[in-house]
């Protein structure tokens, strides 16, 4: 990639993205959702799951953004 060249944020987000950071994408999104789900399921668990949620849904929601700011060359 021309490092010269200066690109915002919006032009990074419609970019192609490299095959490997779609992959990444697509499993930070469902960490993501394995953590949202827990975090909203409608039964009590056990605080060291809600911590581990708050957790999962934090790293999906990081991977799946910076993921999705990678561009090709």
């Amino acid at each position: 990639m021309n490092t010269d060249k200066k690109i915002t944020l919006a032009e990074r987000v419609k970019s192609p993205t490299p095959k490997f950071f779609r992959k990444v994408r697509t499993i930070g999104l469902m960490i993501g959702a394995i953590g949202g789900a827990l975090l909203a399921a409608p039964v009590a668990l056990p605080a060291v799951v809600g911590t581990i949620a708050g957790y999962l849904a934090t790293i999906g929601v990081v991977a799946s953004a910076v993921s999705q700011t990678a561009v090709r060359d």
